[in-house]
């Protein structure tokens, strides 16, 4: 990710954030009246944010590191065959050394002494498999690299749709609550003047019982649709990786 994007990510959490969150919600936030849209940190914030704390694209971006190195070393290979070597020699040696004299055999001297010899020397091998296969080993990284790019990114536009998809899914359920809790008010309003029919005789026990009924598949229908706002509200919160500090019925 650009370094100028998350700094702007950090400046918004430190600075920007209280500032937002001071001229938004002078009240308390209201689940059934106002509109969360207003109350959550913009969508681009939200998206960066969940790039940098996604674990898959974290590991994508280490992949590319992996293969760069793997790149660095595939290029280096040529330097195994060239080199210089040293080494160091204690012993016993035996010496030998002629005196050959005039009119006289040879004569043979051997001498035998402890020594330490040293040796240097610079070397060149010729490996024909590897002169044939660097360069299609360096390719091969090189097309490694290209590969696990294309991961990293494809990893952060799936990030980027779900949370998009994740937060369009929090505003629609929350209008759904709202449309379900008008119906329950609703529907208690004529719940109350149907008691009072019923306690008048205008309505059988049949139709009292019908209508009660509605009442609780109401309350019934507006409980799930409120644990459905709960549960993508805070799904939200685990993907982008930080409290909205806004819906206060979460854990």
């Amino acid at each position: 990710m650009n370094p100028f994007r998350i700094c702007f990510i950090l400046i918004w959490f430190v600075l920007l954030a209280p500032c937002y969150s001071f001229g938004q919600q002078k009240k308390a936030f209201d689940l059934l009246e106002d509109d969360i849209q207003d109350y959550m940190p913009p969508l681009a914030v939200l998206i960066d944010s969940a790039i940098i704390n996604d674990h898959y694209v974290n590991f994508r971006k280490r992949q590319i590191d992996v293969n760069f190195n793997k790149l660095v070393r595939d290029r280096r290979q040529w330097m195994r065959d060239i080199g210089f070597q040293a080494d160091m020699r204690y012993g016993n040696f035996d010496n030998f050394s002629t005196n050959t004299a005039e009119g006289q055999s040879p004569s043979v001297y051997a001498t035998t002494r402890s020594e330490t010899k040293y040796g240097l020397g610079a070397y060149i091998k010729f490996p024909l498999f590897d002169l044939i296969s660097q360069r299609n080993q360096v390719n091969m990284a090189k097309t490694e690299i290209l590969q696990a790019e294309d991961m990293y990114m494809m990893q952060k536009t799936e990030v980027r749709q779900k949370i998009i998809e994740q937060y369009n899914a929090v505003i629609l359920n929350q209008k759904l609550l709202i449309i379900k809790a008008k119906f329950l008010e609703t529907s208690r309003v004529n719940m109350l003047m149907t008691e009072k029919e019923f306690l008048n005789g205008v309505i059988t026990v049949t139709e009292y019982a019908r209508l009660s009924s509605i009442v609780y598949q109401a309350e019934e229908e507006f409980e799930k649709q409120k644990s459905e706002f709960k549960t993508s509200y805070m799904i939200l919160e685990e993907m982008v990786g930080y409290k909205f500090n806004i819906y206060s019925d979460t854990p």
